[in-house]
């Protein structure tokens, strides 16, 4: 299946569509390329694809590697500083969630000379970022669906979100193909988040009739393939429809916001390192249960996107089907295996209620609610 929409942004999806790169690159009237990636993609041959492409329709191209796991703020800072002198070009987006993240942060940077990831609070009435294409390699994190990102500033240990409408990505290249053989733990990771973007934007205050159908189709996809692309990376099928699950995903969270579990999820990976997709995991199921008092219409669209029901409680029913989810994936873990010290949990419950993304949750909480569901599954 090829389809080429622009409801929010144009969108590129199909097997191989990476290919036609140097098309999109020139329709939006460059010839040179920025391409920003992690330090470990090139080892699946992805970044020597991309770069054989560019090359061979005579595009020059750089490539900036320096991004880690969970860039931090000093990152983006080398990284536009390498943008700058590159010069005018499309910034390409290569990689995960946290690739994708700093390319918009160094595409800003780079349009605002002078200005650094510390500014993030500033830069969202800042001039122009660089254009941007976004080509995602897993399925998960919907970062190409909209204009900012997360970074973390490791000195204070809290994320800080950087954006402007102009590093929305031009053109989303959906190519499934760039994801098989994802590792097992990655394709778990990625897909759980995507699976929480989606019942998050449902059950959030800014929930909306829109955000609302892209999530409930999101749930759906996410909740049906991820089990299967987790068991075998090499199906296309699989694959194909968890990245399109992840992007519309990305878009319900777009316009609806997100909530506690992204709240709790952000303060345990800043403050333990743990990969995003698993923290969200621990404490998914608990959350869902706290928040069932304010979320039950929400939670019903959820468990029937799950194909699961009728049912008397439909929260619990949708808690039953993420926690068939979370099992089959293998991805939950406690706390304590995560690194976290019980003398930590006060200090990562008042992070969570602070995380700016917990002001959108159905039901909010205290710092002393936080701390005891976090007890809860230590």
């Amino acid at each position: 299946m090829r389809l080429s929409v622009e409801p929010a942004g144009r969108t590129e999806y199909g097997p191989g569509v990476v290919a036609e790169l140097p098309d999109f690159v020139d329709g939006l009237g460059h010839s040179r390329v920025f391409v920003v990636t992690d330090r470990g993609l090139r080892a699946t041959g992805i970044v020597e694809r991309v770069e054989k492409i560019l090359a061979a329709a005579g595009i020059e191209h750089a490539v900036h590697e320096d991004i880690g796991p969970n860039p931090s703020t000093a990152e983006l800072d080398r990284g536009a500083a390498a943008l700058r002198g590159f010069g005018d070009s499309v910034v390409l987006a290569l990689g995960g969630g946290s690739a994708l993240d700093a390319a918009k942060g160094i595409s800003l940077l780079a349009g605002n000379p002078g200005a650094s990831a510390a500014d993030a609070e500033r830069l969202w009435d800042a001039s122009d970022g660089l254009p941007l294409i976004a080509v995602p390699t897993t399925a998960g994190t919907g970062a190409e669906t909209n204009g900012f990102g997360v970074t973390e500033d490791v000195r204070a240990r809290r994320k800080v979100y950087i954006g402007h409408s102009s590093v929305k990505p031009r053109i989303a290249v959906l190519d499934p193909e760039l994801t098989l053989g994802l590792p097992a733990r990655i394709t778990a990771a990625t897909g759980l988040d995507a699976l929480v973007h989606g019942i998050e934007s449902l059950a959030s205050r800014g929930s909306t009739p829109f955000s609302a159908a892209y999530a409930a189709q999101a749930v759906g996809l996410v909740g049906r393939w991820l089990p299967i692309a987790y068991r075998d990376g090499g199906d296309l099928q699989a694959r194909s429809e968890l990245m399109l699950g992840a992007h519309l995903a990305g878009h319900a969270l777009t316009l609806s916001g997100l909530g506690l579990v992204h709240g709790i999820g952000h303060a345990l990976t800043a403050h333990t390192g743990t990969p995003h997709g698993v923290a969200l995991a621990a404490v998914l199921e608990e959350v869902m249960a706290f928040s069932a008092p304010a979320a039950a219409a929400a939670y019903e669209v959820t468990a029937r996107a799950l194909h699961v029901g009728p049912s008397a409680d439909w929260a619990d029913a949708a808690v039953l089907a993420v926690h068939e989810i979370s099992g089959a994936i293998g991805i939950k873990r406690p706390l304590r295996e995560l690194g976290v010290a019980l003398e930590d949990i006060p200090a990562i419950a008042a992070a969570a209620v602070a995380d700016v993304v917990t002001e959108n949750a159905p039901r909010l909480p205290s710092e002393a609610e936080v701390a005891e569901l976090l007890r809860s599954v230590y």
